[in-house]
């Protein structure tokens, strides 16, 4: 495929970005080739700079969930942006956003306003360790949390030994307070916190796994690490930045029915423009700055232009039967995928809950993070150009989530699949 511009300004942006990219995905180091540069998005479709349209099922990672240059959320933006683009100081906005976001999140009593996903999860850490007095975080392995520093971790030797850092720069005795174990395996929980209990601060999660692809927990699992940090005093932080407002009105938490002590939100809220939130229960919020010690500031928090792109975007997402009609949509996107990959003979598995979807080229839907990596990546780099070259966009690795929104109607879900009968009989041809 022809990708004339893209490579024209990847080969220019490599002299002046390290990589060529501003996020490491985006290089496409994962499937090979040269990343698609784009220039328009317009409902369920992406155009690039040679001109090429593709479906789109990345989404700008998750936050387009009306699709692309919606018209009420572009009209919110330039209302909001010929009034000033940002003042550093309270508006009435901030405080709609807010209120909304607290009464469609039962366990968010307060809220506090950031500038992205990775801000949201530090400062939510931070105000865990201000109000347990403790020192020990655990998180999941194959869940990503941001790039702070104490959250780029890998697992120890042994599955309850403490974390080494995953990247240069981060010394080893900023991770060595983490603790990493293995995503749905209660087990672990039980060990963990009968050795620990009284040293965790907070256990943080994606209550829905979607950077390890797209990976389901078991309500086991989730309620046995609701008992375990109830019953030892560690805040219990759900990392809704992706599926919050994503796989349903009430997030993750309303959907399983487990109740969080702090809560972590971003991607949707922000309507494609960065913004992020953190909070939950009165008593935990009440020790931040100003109220208590635990000091946490943003100058661009609450940017007014941000927010009414939020806003804008929930007010239509929360109203009743939307993720009804989400939800079918990826169901029926990820059963014809199932299909054509079995008519060809190919093992894929797929799985999908709301707005967001995943598939491996394996016989089942991984539980865990080993078995999410024993899928077949080759399958997966050949599958992705197969799709792009016949105009559809994937997330460039196999270890990423899939998004739908609710442009995506039944024109693109049959492009996609016809798509996707000729791309796997093209792996099956070798």
């Amino acid at each position: 495929m022809a990708l004339e511009n893209s490579k024209f300004l990847f080969e220019r942006s490599l002299a002046r970005i390290p990589g060529g990219v501003n996020s490491p995905v985006r290089a496409f180091g994962a499937v090979g080739g040269t990343p698609v540069f784009f220039r328009e998005g317009r409902g369920a479709k992406v155009i690039d700079v040679d001109g090429r349209e593709y479906i789109d099922y990345v989404l700008s990672w998750g936050p387009l969930i009306l699709g692309h240059a919606d018209a009420q959320v572009v009209d919110a933006v330039q209302r909001t942006a010929a009034r000033g683009l940002s003042f550093g100081a309270p508006t009435e906005l901030e405080l709609e956003m807010a209120e909304l976001l607290t009464a469609s999140l039962p366990s968010l009593e307060q809220v506090r306003l950031v500038s992205s996903g990775t801000e949201a999860v530090m400062s939510a850490l931070r105000l865990a360790r201000g109000f347990t007095g403790r020192d020990v975080i655990v998180k999941f392995e194959g869940c990503y949390h941001g790039h702070s520093d104490f959250l780029l971790v890998k697992a120890g030797s042994g599955a309850l030994t403490f974390g080494n850092p995953t990247s240069a720069g981060v010394p080893a005795d900023i991770v060595a307070k983490t603790v990493v174990l293995e995503y749905n395996n209660p087990a672990h929980l039980e060990e963990l916190f009968a050795r620990h209990g009284s040293t965790i601060a907070a256990v943080v999660l994606e209550p829905v796994a979607g950077n390890m692809n797209f990976v389901k927990p078991t309500l086991e699992f989730h309620q046995v690490l609701r008992r375990l940090c109830t019953q030892h005093g560690a805040v219990l932080v759900f990392d809704e930045v992706m599926t919050g407002y994503r796989v349903a009105a009430e997030g993750a938490q309303g959907l399983f029915g487990i109740t969080p002590d702090l809560t972590t939100l971003g991607k949707v809220i922000g309507g494609g423009l960065p913004v992020g939130a953190f909070g939950g229960r009165r008593d935990i919020m009440a020790k931040l700055a100003p109220l208590g010690p635990v000091y946490q500031a943003g100058t661009l928090s609450g940017n007014p232009v941000a927010v009414s792109a939020g806003l804008a975007t929930l007010k239509r997402v929360l109203a009743p039967g939307f993720f009804d009609r989400l939800g079918a949509t990826s169901a029926k996107l990820v059963a014809g995928l199932e299909k054509e990959a079995r008519d060809a003979g190919i093992a894929f598995s797929t799985a999908s809950l709301g707005g967001m979807f995943g598939f491996f080229f394996r016989s089942a839907a991984p539980r865990t993070f080993a078995e999410a990596m024993d899928s077949d990546r080759e399958a997966f780099k050949r599958f992705f150009h197969a799709m792009l070259d016949r105009g559809v966009y994937l997330a460039p690795s196999a270890f990423e989530a899939g998004f739908v929104s609710s442009a995506h109607g039944e024109a693109e879900l049959a492009a996609t699949l016809s798509a996707a009968r000729a791309a796997f009989a093209e792996i099956r041809s070798g």
